[in-house]
């Protein structure tokens, strides 16, 4: 009876955190995402959103004053991010080395499970504090202008996204193997 509630408190946990690795997925390579434990895309959107806010500060028309605060809302963010990966990671590895130990106590890997979910649900929530407090510096005109530079970015990311799309299908329309480098008749 104690496995089966074991399994189950699993099974549940697993689909508690697995949007937590995926939702608002950054984009870019490994590079451009940071080397964090996978979990960068449950505060990507957060993220994402001070760079933009800063990227875009001009078309915005944010002061000086809601730059540098906005600079220190990403910062500890980062630090609150970098800290609480680096326990994730502590917590799993313990997590690692108590699962396959028959005599491990299930209430010690019980306890290493919800330690784990419990970090990753505080920074997620620091994340949407971090978004919040940024939003909340902005006057109604610049929100309103965030929001313009954000559609037009999304537009244009559609409009490349579609052009590469169109050629692949031209390349694949021409036996070619998805990857594959088009042949120049020229050369």
């Amino acid at each position: 009876m104690r496995m089966k509630s074991f399994i189950g408190l699993m099974v549940i946990l697993a689909f508690m955190t697995a949007p937590f690795a995926w939702a608002d997925e950054p984009q870019g390579g490994p590079k451009e995402q940071g080397k964090g434990y996978g979990m960068r895309g449950h505060h990507g959107g957060a993220g994402h959103f001070l760079r933009h806010l800063l990227m875009h500060q001009k078309e915005i028309g944010l002061n000086e004053d809601q730059v540098a605060k906005i600079n220190a809302i990403q910062l500890e963010l980062d630090k609150t991010r970098i800290r609480t990966e680096a326990e994730v990671q502590v917590a799993e590895r313990e997590l690692d080395a108590l699962v396959p130990d028959a005599k491990a106590d299930l209430a010690a890997i019980e306890a290493k499970l919800k330690q784990s979910g419990a970090l990753q649900v505080s920074l997620r929530l620091a994340a949407i504090k971090a978004k919040r407090e940024a939003l909340a510096l902005l006057t109604p005109e610049q929100r309103e202008k965030e929001k313009a530079e954000h559609e037009k970015m999304m537009k244009q990311r559609g409009e490349h996204r579609m052009g590469e799309r169109k050629g692949m299908e031209q390349g694949m329309g021409q036996g070619m193997k998805p990857g594959a480098e088009r042949m120049d008749p020229a050369h």
